[in-house]
């Protein structure tokens, strides 16, 4: 009673469909990684050459003045866009504490969707480099400025137009190389 049993072939596409699942989550593994290890910091920006956007925020509770557009002119400077809860703003804070104690170029920042309490925390452990900083807690002029994610750091020039855009975190080579160039050239075109 012992029949030779012949194996049961599963038809090809359905060993497709039991494949597909693992497929779909190494591409998406691998376009993750991609853009996890890609520090690409020329997204581009539409903003640039642009007047920046009209804001008015008001300061973080507890601490100093807030940030208009008005504070935005007359004057070369840089925009930071940050958070306490932005990790790679914790990696950029000592070059712009750096920057700020040279007095080469005001550096105002935004903060974006922070409690105040926290905001103030990480700029007390940190350092604070900013002349002045406009709460955005609901985040819109951040997407009126059209940034990607924090931090991103603008280089405005005295007219109030954006000149430069960094996106991420910037290290030393990238401010020396890539922001302050381009505050140097503004700034002797406004003495010019």
């Amino acid at each position: 009673m012992s029949k030779d049993r012949q194996p049961v072939r599963k038809p090809r596409w359905l060993r497709f469909i039991v494949a597909l699942p693992a497929m779909v989550f190494g591409a998406i593994a691998a376009a993750f990684l991609w853009g996890l290890f890609n520090n690409d910091d020329g997204l581009p920006s539409t903003m640039i050459g642009r007047d920046i956007p009209a804001f008015d925020l008001p300061p973080i509770e507890g601490r100093g003045k807030g940030l208009t557009t008005a504070d935005l002119r007359g004057e070369v400077s840089l925009v930071n866009v940050w958070a306490s809860w932005c990790v790679p703003c914790r990696v950029e804070m000592p070059l712009l504490v750096e920057l700020a104690q040279t007095d080469s170029v005001p550096i105002h920042g935004i903060n974006l969707k922070d409690k105040p309490a926290a905001a103030r925390r990480f700029l007390a452990e940190l350092g604070d480099p900013y002349d002045r900083i406009g709460a955005d807690s609901s985040g819109r002029t951040a997407i009126d400025w059209g940034v990607y994610g924090v931090p991103e750091t603008f280089v405005i020039d005295a007219k109030g137009r954006i000149a430069y855009k960094h996106v991420g975190p910037f290290n030393r080579r990238s401010l020396e190389e890539d922001i302050l160039p381009v505050v140097r050239r503004l700034q002797q075109e406004q003495n010019a």
